[in-house]
């Protein structure tokens, strides 16, 4: 009666506790950017290929993200970049949850560079 166990609980794995940054920034504003540094530090010290894929997803998701709030900010001038920004929050919250599903499950994400979900 030997059953393989197995882990039902949470993994604090390095591309979860990054989502959980990314994630946590909607709140607190400053744990994104938290989250991107880890992401540049261990993107070079994690050897495991499917962690390899979430950090370069990750990265992605920040700078794209980040770029597009700028954007977003220079066009609420002329009141369009209000508009942007729950795309932007909506894009960026889905991304991070996919990555933290996957990282879960440690999966690597299908396409790491890709713009979409």
């Amino acid at each position: 009666m030997n059953q393989p166990t197995t882990n039902s609980g949470f993994d604090f794995n390095q591309p979860t506790i990054i989502s959980l940054l990314y994630l946590g920034s909607f709140v607190t504003g400053i744990s994104g950017l938290i989250g991107i540094v880890l992401a540049h530090v261990w993107q070079g010290e994690n050897g495991e290929d499917w962690a390899a894929s979430h950090f370069t997803y990750l990265i992605t998701t920040f700078w794209v993200g980040f770029a597009a709030s700028i954007i977003a900010g220079v066009l609420s001038i002329v009141l369009i970049g209000l508009l942007l920004f729950p795309v932007i929050m909506i894009w960026v919250g889905v991304r991070s949850v996919m990555s933290l599903i996957k990282a879960q499950r440690q999966e690597p994400m299908p396409d790491p560079k890709t713009l979409l979900f």
